[in-house]
C-alpha cells in the first residue's frame, strides 16, 4: 500500500506542549478509528511551523478525508516514491 507525507503548516507548532500534541494525536486516532483500517498513521515529525506526517493509505483521497473529518490542514500530500538511508550507498 503506498505511504504518503502530509505536510501540515501550523504556527507555533514546534511550541506545541506535550498535552496539546496529545490532544491532536488522540483527535487523529479517533478519527482513524472510525474511517477503518485503509489508512494508518506511521509518525508525525513536528517542527517550527509545521507537522510532517507519514501514513500508508491506498490513496491520496483518503489521506485528505481523515484531514478534513480531524480538523486538520493538508497543505501538501505526496506519495513517497522510494525510501532511502545510509544503506543505500552500500
Amino acid at each position: 500500500m503506498p505511504k504518503y507525507v502530509i505536510e501540515r503548516e501550523i504556527p507555533g507548532a514546534g511550541k506545541l506542549t506535550a498535552d496539546q500534541l496529545k490532544s491532536i494525536s488522540q483527535t487523529s486516532c479517533g478519527v482513524l478509528s472510525k474511517m477503518g483500517t485503509q489508512i494508518q498513521w506511521l509518525q508525525s515529525y513536528v517542527t517550527g511551523d509545521k507537522i510532517y506526517c507519514v501514513y500508508i493509505a491506498p490513496n491520496e483521497e483518503i489521506v485528505r478525508e481523515h484531514a478534513k473529518q480531524g480538523g486538520f490542514p493538508a497543505n501538501s500530500v505526496n506519495e513517497v516514491a522510494a525510501i532511502i538511508d545510509p544503506t543505500t550507498a552500500e
